[in-house]
């Protein structure tokens, strides 16, 4: 189901939610790791330029949810990459927790009946729903089985340390620009005039 003018997110809940610093600052586990993916991100000058212009045209996307949870690897390598086009482009970006925000998230199911994160939901400056995003990029999708094999055959104490190198790698750095281009296809696509 996609959201429609009954959300149950209002714009009164959007603007009570926390932004992404005090999400942040909430964290009692997994901030780092945001940390490492939001230092390790830069978004280009013409990228910036195209995010700002089509959030402050009439109708663009000013203002974006984001639903997360902290643990997930999904979330942390891109919920800051949002988080980073959010600043430059001067978007007010706020975070709602999936598990503690279940209707929310059922608005927004992957497939109609999967519960996926992060989802970038996108409206304008008086709130009305303009596209969403779920989960990760197509490229990402492509190349899960990567991160599958870093672990494949291994016990959970053995693969940690390939698994954490994989995410300060370049094929986890390569996902992360591609969301910058995915979402920027999006958009363009959901704001034509």
């Amino acid at each position: 189901m996609v959201a429609a003018s009954g959300s149950v997110v209002t714009k009164e809940r959007f603007d009570g939610a926390p932004t992404y610093p005090e999400y942040l600052d909430a964290l009692d586990k997994g901030r780092p790791r945001y940390q490492d993916n939001y230092d390790a991100i830069d978004v280009s000058d013409d990228d910036a330029r195209f995010f700002k212009e089509l959030a402050n045209r009439p109708g663009g996307p000013a203002r974006v949810l984001v639903i997360t949870e902290f643990w997930c690897p999904d979330c942390f390598r891109e919920v800051p990459v949002m988080a980073k086009i959010a600043e430059a482009a001067g978007m007010d970006l706020r975070v709602l927790a999936r598990d503690e925000n279940l209707d929310a998230i059922n608005e927004f199911l992957k497939d109609g009946q999967f519960q996926s994160i992060p989802v970038f939901v996108f409206y304008t400056k008086d709130h009305e729903y303009i596209t969403h995003w779920i989960e990760r990029t197509q490229l990402a999708n492509h190349e899960m089985h990567l991160l599958r094999e870093v672990s494949e055959g291994k016990s959970k104490e053995e693969a940690r340390e390939d698994v954490l190198a994989f995410y300060k790698g370049e094929t986890w750095a390569r996902w992360r620009r591609a969301t910058i281009a995915e979402l920027k296809e999006k958009l363009a696509a959901a704001t034509k005039s």
